[in-house]
């Protein structure tokens, strides 16, 4: 990083950093002849506040102690895996990565669904 700017832009610079696939997965990388590129989808949001003063409303009397003061930031960043492009023998192509929260997820949604309809055929068998 470079700090001849001073500090002031050394969170710009993490963030910049943190806000790169390469970051998360590493760089593109050649195995067995084939070019392999990871591929991301990288969100990241910042928040910054700072108060100051007596508390109040602009020309009355200060409520409370009249102190003020302040400060606060954040930042964050969410990271998807998208899938890898391969290249091999001049032809691109794309594999899709398998989010297996999703399919979890699905699994149970159509295990629910199942047993409930198969309980209810059985009650309606049952009459």
């Amino acid at each position: 990083m470079d700090t001849t700017a001073g500090d002031a832009t050394l969170p710009v610079e993490a963030a910049d950093d943190a806000l790169r696939v390469r970051r998360v997965f590493g760089e593109a990388y050649e195995s067995g002849g084939t070019l392999v590129i990871p591929v991301a989808k990288v969100i990241g949001g910042s928040g910054m506040g700072y108060g100051a003063g007596a508390l109040g409303v602009p020309g009355e009397e200060p409520r409370g102690s009249g102190e003020g003061n302040g400060g606060g930031g954040g930042f964050g960043v969410r990271v998807k895996a998208l899938g890898v492009y391969t290249v091999r023998d001049g032809k691109v192509s794309w594999q899709p990565a398998l989010d297996l929260n999703r399919v979890i997820l699905g699994g149970q949604v159509l295990g629910a669904i199942t047993v409930l309809a198969l309980a209810r055929a059985i009650r309606r068998r049952g009459r």
